[in-house]
């Protein structure tokens, strides 16, 4: 995994490059926004192929684990990928209020995570 940094409109961002799945657990999200936070990192882009798939199964309640986390450190997360695959009503309804905030955003390019 590499982080790469950027600077936009005086905040630090942390972009995660990763040929693989970062996040596994409810524990990876946690130990990497945690480490982003330590650094100093006011938010994160994260790729969607780099969260494992049950990311996407708002059932299991991983994505409600992560994100909290996020917020309590109040660090933004945009996650970048091709959300149109996904079929569960509940999902876009998530990705459709999410956008409508400033602490977790789903984008289709990183160029829109700026």
């Amino acid at each position: 995994m590499e982080i790469k940094t950027h600077h936009i409109n005086n905040l630090t961002v942390a972009e995660i490059v990763s040929p693989g799945v970062v996040i596994t657990t409810a524990e990876d999200g946690i130990d990497l926004v945690g480490n982003l936070y330590y650094q100093g990192f006011d938010k994160a882009i994260l790729y969607e192929e780099n969260i494992t798939p049950a990311f996407f199964d708002l059932k299991n309640r991983l994505a409600g684990e992560i994100l909290q986390k996020f917020s309590n450190y109040r660090m933004k997360l945009v996650i970048v990928g091709d959300f149109t695959k996904y079929e569960s009503k509940s999902l876009k309804d998530f990705i459709f209020e999410s956008n409508k905030g400033t602490t977790v955003n789903f984008v289709k390019s990183v160029n829109d995570a700026f």
